[in-house]
């Protein structure tokens, strides 16, 4: 990376804000992190937005997306095991959907809206769209199966059928990749467009891809750290600190790449990334953490709360009714921005 006002400010944040974490000064009081923090994900952003671009010029949007989705989502497992390993199964189920609806949501609505106000209209592949609307349909019904019948079974049995449906969720998710990433890749990838010349070449664009993960890793542990004594100060319930503040933050900077395809006509990329995300945290990330979990030998079952299913559902059902027809709009990003308000409000009054 060149040493311009941009590198400058993403390295010397980056290094605050690792200061402010490890070394426990009286000024670096847990608001003062917070605040440094804040500022470093911002710059640690555009740098993986970068790279994700860089890498989707040689790959394509979808797998460039996908592997943008994939390596924040392997920051976020990385940090949810250790969670699983406490015991911690409520903050991490209130995370997953927090992830969930903040990607379908938040992070698709805000790449329609920005990406809308440049350009009126903008297209990616339908077929996509369809199938994706398919395996949200898929994630809701493994989210909502195992909480009906949750009451009638016991603990044990709903450890045993939470293990059963986690492994058909990999498997179907495992045959999905092969399906749209060989068997019908060329079905599912959107058009060829020039965007110009990329940052790097291609060894060094997937290199940048890792390094800026690496620091999207570091970056939201050491906010998320901070994130919970600051939201207390404010009365803020755990529901909505785990569903709302620690999923946005923790997702903040990886994905704000989809933003930042959008606002240049690469919505398909976009949408690999919010949507991509969405499906790999239900269809894979979860039923992980359920397996890891039956290592610790402290069984964790997929039964969600109430709350958190009716969610996931509604986020799920608004954005296959925007998504499903390939064409998008700044409008449309207003609509499901509108309904993640709605449920941050409902969230925050629980």
């Amino acid at each position: 990376m060149k040493l311009n006002g941009f590198t400058i400010g993403l390295l010397v944040s980056f290094i605050l804000s690792a200061v402010a974490h490890y070394i426990k000064a009286p000024f670096f009081t847990t608001t003062v992190q917070f605040i440094i923090s804040c500022i470093a994900i911002i710059f640690v952003a555009g740098f993986l937005g970068k790279a994700t671009e860089s890498v989707a010029h040689y790959s394509g949007e979808r797998l460039g997306g996908f592997l943008n989705a994939t390596f924040g989502n392997a920051a976020e497992l990385i940090i949810s095991i250790f969670l699983v390993k406490d015991g911690m199964f409520g903050i991490v189920k209130a995370s997953i959907t927090g992830s969930i609806i903040g990607n379908l949501l938040l992070v698709l609505g805000l790449s329609l809206f920005l990406g809308g106000l440049k350009f009126k209209e903008q297209k990616f592949n339908q077929n996509l769209a369809s199938y994706n609307s398919s395996l949200m349909l898929l994630a809701c019904i493994a989210l909502f199966v195992p909480a009906i019948f949750a009451s009638s079974l016991t603990s044990h049995e709903n450890s045993r059928f939470s293990l059963i449906v986690s492994v058909l969720l990999i498997v179907a998710y495992l045959l999905w990749l092969l399906f749209s990433m060989v068997t019908h890749k060329n079905e599912l990838a959107d058009e060829v467009v020039e965007h110009g010349e990329p940052a790097w070449s291609k060894g060094t664009s997937i290199l940048m891809l890792f390094v800026a993960t690496v620091m999207v890793a570091f970056e939201s542990e050491w906010l998320v750290s901070t994130i919970e004594s600051v939201a207390h100060q404010f009365g803020l319930s755990e529901l909505f600190i785990g569903a709302f503040l620690i999923a946005i933050i923790g997702n903040a900077a990886e994905h704000s790449a989809a933003v930042l395809m959008a606002r240049k006509n690469r919505i398909g990329a976009a949408v690999e990334i919010a949507v991509g995300s969405s499906l790999q945290i239900a269809l894979f990330v979860s039923p992980v953490l359920v397996l890891v979990s039956f290592l610790f030998g402290n069984p964790m079952n997929l039964v969600f709360t109430t709350f958190e299913i009716a969610a996931i559902g509604v986020a799920a059902l608004i954005a296959k009714s925007i998504s499903q027809d390939g064409r998008t709009n700044w409008y449309e990003g207003v609509l499901l921005i509108v309904v993640y308000l709605i449920l941050g409000i409902a969230f925050f009054l629980v």
